[in-house]
């Protein structure tokens, strides 16, 4: 391998999160070494990316760190802004670029959004929800902050392979859904495995007195899955299109409000 070929090894990796690569560049070798360290499971040398990003680390305090975040597009080009980075991306080039400072954060927001407006396109979307592989099949337990996603995650049995805690990654294939594992996570603070299996059901969480199983109808569960879907961009068309994604996703998949004690009997009711 010749120099060059060894530094451009350096400066770049893929992170390849529910199927889809990104291959990031830097110049900055401790930030690169944080980025292994951060999605260490979800990186894959060997895929050619679907999207390049170049990011730029500069001093912490640039922007505004109350600042909510935007995200609009312009000209083709998305823009993307928070308190602590900035980011621009093109989808018919591939690419984009990013500025924020050496913190595994930002580029984590980032690439969520960027993932929220590819799946958008497809059918798909980020939910807030915990999900994990038992049997082969893929379950979504949905829920605002304090409803349960870490409690059913930590309750799940061994066979159980957690997809994450927090965030779960959804993707339309063919007449139904495949959900994948994420290194983005809550309060487990642990990477979801790698991995990926057809969605069986999604469960609404609530905590009761007793474990109990609810059936919705069509119109229930899509306003709650709408409520849970991450949203960022400032868009009528994405607007509508996520809109559509989630009446899709409801009349294909079943969707039951989960409501559960914490203990590990509630996942003999899950299935």
């Amino acid at each position: 391998m010749s120099a060059l070929a060894a530094q451009v090894e350096r400066s770049s990796l893929v992170i390849a999160i529910g199927g889809m690569p990104v291959r990031v560049h830097t110049e900055d070798s401790s930030f690169l070494e944080m980025l292994q360290s951060r999605y260490s499971g979800f990186l894959d040398s060997e895929q050619e990316a679907e999207y390049d990003f170049d990011v730029d680390i500069v001093a912490p305090g640039f922007g505004d760190p109350e600042a909510d975040v935007r995200v609009r597009q312009h000209s083709g080009r998305w823009l993307l802004q928070r308190g602590d980075f900035r980011a621009e991306w093109e989808p018919a080039s591939r690419t984009g670029r990013i500025w924020q400072s050496a913190n595994p954060y930002s580029i984590d927001a980032v690439l969520r959004i960027v993932h929220t407006l590819v799946l958008a396109k497809q059918g798909g979307f980020l939910l807030h929800a915990a999900s994990a592989i038992r049997n082969g099949k893929a379950f979504l337990f949905a829920g605002v902050s304090g409803a349960g996603k870490t409690t059913i995650s930590r309750l799940a049995p061994p066979d159980a392979t957690l997809l994450t805690d927090e965030i779960s990654y959804v993707r339309k294939v063919g007449d139904g859904y495949v959900a994948f594992g994420t290194p983005f996570t809550g309060e487990l603070a642990k990477l979801g495995e790698n991995a990926s299996a057809a969605v069986e059901a999604l469960y609404l969480l609530a905590q009761g007195p007793e474990n109990r199983v609810e059936p919705l109808t069509a119109g229930e569960a899509g306003r709650e899955l709408l409520a849970n879907v991450l949203f960022f961009a400032e868009d009528q068309e994405f607007v509508h299109t996520a809109f559509q994604s989630a009446c899709d996703f409801v009349h294909r998949v079943p969707v039951r409000r989960l409501t559960f004690v914490p203990d590990t009997r509630v996942w003999e009711m899950i299935g």
